[in-house]
């Protein structure tokens, strides 16, 4: 299987636009067009396309957000796989890879990302890799996780 994290250009949009989840997910994340349309407002995100022999599976964004102190933290923003390649261990892989990407773009340092409390399979993954529930909430209700 090989995969790459692309760069979402203008030639790339359209495919990822494609990309959906399954109906008992869409309360857990934004649709890629929302996700592309905030990456412009907020230009601290990455978005990204995650492809697998070639195919877009999936969409991710990522990012160093200020917190207009002089500090900030390095977050993974956003992971969506679309729904016809879940259940065939991309998130995980897909983690993997973007948890290296962001600490050889940014330097070592703490992960954050955050997740719906009922999100339980997402909580799951994201234990697998080494994220600890903090006892936070972002501005949307998500619980927030860290790694390092």
């Amino acid at each position: 299987m090989k995969l790459e994290i692309k760069q979402v250009t203008e030639e790339k949009e359209a495919e990822i636009l494609r990309l959906q989840v399954g109906e008992d997910q869409k309360g857990f994340i934004e649709t890629p067009e929302e996700c592309l349309e905030e990456a412009r407002v907020w230009t601290e995100f990455r978005p990204v396309g995650l492809y697998s022999a070639g195919r877009p599976v999936g969409f991710a964004m990522y990012g160093w957000l200020g917190d207009g102190k002089g500090g900030g933290n390095l977050w993974i923003d956003r992971l969506l796989i679309d729904q016809r390649f879940q259940r065939q261990g991309y998130g995980l892989h897909f983690m993997e890879m973007l948890m290296e990407r962001v600490l050889e773009e940014y330097g070592e340092q703490p992960i954050y990302l955050s997740v719906y409390p009922d999100n339980e399979a997402a909580i799951r993954l994201y234990r697998k890799l080494g994220f600890v529930l903090l006892d936070e909430y972002d501005t949307k209700g998500e619980q927030v996780m860290r790694k390092g």
